[in-house]
């Protein structure tokens, strides 16, 4: 496993490339994405040991018993790269940086949210409810353009979360083992984590699991939240730490409210509350306590916090790899 020094440098520049070019479109049609072979591997899982024979608790032991192979062939995978990576010098290196760029979406996550206010203005709502489907999960048809605008601040918000700080934690904790790992536990959530029928038993581990392993980058997303609010004008500091304080403990997710409460403080909106996936409604409490009529404007000026908040975390994670070699040198 990389040293502390080395994990530094590796993500610094993963970073800064996966912020640059983001996954490749035509890769992706090519071979796919890591995230989406864990995918194909759970759907196996789901398949083969969620039978609908089974009793409520024999589909939940099913459950632990997915996750718990998921994580095992998940780590296994992380250490025979690493291993690889450390034999193999310079292009060790290089194979290190590509896979840590490859599991972190900041910039993909900033350029599917951008697209929704670019659907908006030039193709009207149906544009943008065809964006949106492409980052949430509810019912795009049930939407009109604030719901529009507040579903892609909202997927902002939470995918700050989830797909940039968290991976970032379990890389900088357990090395590439840990982070791929991780995308494997919220990979398996966003799959089977729901209380739907068929995956309320069979799922409750994954659900559970990914709980407790976002909790730390839910808390840190929101603080940079914060701080990135006391510098981008027409952000409110102040409002994103009282929305933090009064709502984030309200929503149903343990994690999700955390940086959805910061997010909509900041820019003086409501987010969450009432929405549909699949025909079911989902009475969710409300997060911020500002307007609900979100527009494109809305997102873009959530945009602009979000890559405050990040080019500032970075410049943090950059000067923490620094200086060691430079006090070295």
């Amino acid at each position: 496993m990389p040293d502390p020094t080395d994990r530094l440098l590796i993500l610094t520049l993963a970073l800064a490339i996966e912020a640059a070019i983001a996954y490749p479109g035509a890769l992706f049609r090519a071979i796919g994405h890591p995230v989406s072979w864990i995918g194909a591997l759970i759907a196996i899982f789901d398949r083969t040991l969620n039978r609908s024979e089974f009793s409520f608790s024999q589909r939940r032991l099913t459950g632990i018993v997915t996750i718990s192979s998921l994580v095992a062939v998940s780590l296994a995978a992380g250490v025979a790269i690493e291993a690889l990576a450390r034999a193999g010098g310079l292009a060790g290196f290089a194979v290190m940086l590509v896979a840590v760029a490859t599991l972190i979406a900041s910039g993909s996550l900033d350029r599917h949210v951008a697209a929704v206010p670019r659907a908006l203005a030039a193709e009207g709502l149906a544009g943008g409810r065809r964006a949106v489907s492409m980052i949430v999960g509810r019912d795009p048809e049930t939407l009109d353009e604030p719901a529009v605008c507040r579903a892609a601040i909202e997927s902002l918000a939470e995918n700050a979360s989830d797909g940039v700080t968290a991976p970032a934690i379990w890389f900088l904790a357990g090395g590439l083992p840990g982070m791929v790992a991780y995308k494997a536990i919220n990979t398996a959530d966003s799959m089977i984590g729901h209380k739907s029928e068929r995956h309320l038993a069979f799922g409750w581990a994954a659900a559970r699991l990914d709980d407790l392993v976002n909790l730390p980058a839910s808390r840190l997303t929101a603080l940079l939240f914060i701080a990135a609010a006391a510098v981008v004008p027409g952000a409110s500091a102040t409002g994103a730490l009282a929305a933090v304080r009064r709502d984030a403990g309200r929503h149903r997710s343990p994690n999700a409210g955390w940086p959805e409460a910061a997010m909509a403080g900041a820019l003086g909106l409501r987010l969450a509350g009432p929405r549909s996936y699949g025909g079911v409604m989902v009475d969710d409490h409300w997060m911020g306590d500002g307007r609900t009529k979100a527009s494109a404007d809305d997102v873009r000026r959530a945009l602009r916090l979000y890559r405050v908040a990040y080019c500032g975390a970075g410049a943090v994670v950059a000067a923490l790899a620094l200086l060691p070699l430079i006090a070295r040198g």
